[in-house]
């Protein structure tokens, strides 16, 4: 009866075939019956996949760090060059140099204020603060007068 339900039965008989053989033939061979080597390798294979996405995001990262820099030193060079038209049209003397040089009057003295934008924030913020502080110090001086009744 056992010959008889290997005929009624095909993946059996498929199992029986080719797996006495010891070694597989890839596309001769029907995709494996056991449910956890099937599951073994889609575990493997979703690693493989997680370890691809992780090096494709790295790579982009790198790219983007790498077109950053680039932008970064030609901004730099670009400030480096201006400088550099700057004193030439400073160490001319007259200010016609300088006017062309940006395109506005006093080009020199311009670019000095620009590059201490940060210095001139800082202090406007600082004398904002002291004004406010002194105005709560005088509102709460006034509320601490006894009020004179008539």
């Amino acid at each position: 009866m056992s010959s008889n339900d290997s005929l009624t039965d095909p993946m059996s008989f498929a199992k029986k075939m080719w797996g006495n053989m010891g070694f597989s033939l890839p596309g001769m061979v029907t995709p494996t019956l056991d449910v956890e080597e099937i599951e073994k390798k889609v575990r493997d294979l979703k690693a493989v996949e997680s370890w691809l996405k992780m090096n494709l995001s790295m790579l982009q990262m790198t790219i983007q760090g790498l077109e950053m820099q680039c932008v970064t030193l030609n901004a730099v060079r670009a400030m480096g060059h201006m400088g550099s038209n700057l004193t030439t049209a400073a160490s001319g003397g007259n200010d016609d140099t300088q006017t062309n040089a940006l395109g506005i009057p006093g080009g020199a003295d311009a670019l000095k204020q620009a590059t201490m934008w940060p210095w001139t924030m800082m202090q406007q913020m600082q004398e904002q603060m002291k004004q406010a502080a002194a105005a709560a110090q005088q509102a709460a001086q006034s509320d601490d007068e006894p009020k004179k009744k008539p």
